[in-house]
């Protein structure tokens, strides 16, 4: 079956593109993406990992459970090629994972769950890596430089894709934050006939003294009419 690269590659990465700008946030688009993987390289399972604040990673996107296992065992094992294109390389292929030399712990435990050959691809933008896009097939030796080549597009356009999402997402959230503490401040004003400045200091002592972000120390205070502690 022929793949997007072959047929109309421009056409088929516009269209994403269009996609992925009208996602609604982060889970969606790393969903699209594996899910475009699985149509545009010669691929039988996708999988999406996204780096976080203090090195934690996370299975964000999979196409199937057995590529969310592939990852735990990379966890386990503290090596292979999600781990390798975040950390050392932008891209990384491993032709048989039977066969590598490269994580001898990491090829025979994923061999064994019937994935074979693996691409994994750096997720970056200005210098920020935001985690790493995994290619898996169930036959040795399956990714060509056709396949090598649309991977690192596909990886381009959801560096953006992601890069774009987390900025709304701590937008967003970053607006609601002010919206809760606003009104955990109009309660205090109200009650003990203060001003703004001085709610906001009773806020930030509560949330500095109980070691609670300041947000939870609104919202509770909106809940339960109560300062915590």
């Amino acid at each position: 079956m022929p793949t997007v690269y072959e047929n109309d590659t421009a056409g088929a990465f516009g269209r994403l593109a269009l996609r992925l700008h009208e996602e609604a946030g982060v889970g969606e688009t790393v969903e699209a993406v594996v899910q475009f993987a699985l149509q545009a390289v010669n691929c039988s399972h996708a999988g999406l990992v996204l780096s976080h604040r203090g090195g934690r990673l996370e299975t964000a996107a999979a196409t199937d459970p057995i590529v969310e296992k592939a990852e735990q065992v990379q966890w386990e094992t503290c090596e292979g090629p999600a781990l390798a294109s975040i950390t050392d390389h932008d891209s990384i292929l491993v032709a048989d994972t039977a066969r590598t030399e490269l994580w001898p712990q990491w090829g025979p435990k994923v061999a064994a769950l019937g994935l074979r050959s693996v691409l994994g691809i750096r997720l970056h933008t200005n210098g920020t890596t935001h985690g790493a896009l995994e290619l898996f097939s169930t036959e040795p030796g399956a990714f060509d430089a056709g396949d090598d080549a649309v991977a690192h597009i596909l990886a381009q356009h959801a560096s953006v894709a992601v890069a774009t999402a987390k900025q709304e997402e701590s937008l967003s959230q970053a607006v609601d934050a002010r919206k809760v503490i606003g009104q955990a401040q109009g309660i205090l004003m109200a009650h003990f006939d203060i001003d703004d400045e001085q709610a906001f200091a009773v806020l930030r002592r509560y949330s500095q003294h109980n070691n609670v972000k300041l947000r939870d120390v609104a919202q509770q205070l909106i809940a339960t009419r109560r300062l915590p502690g």
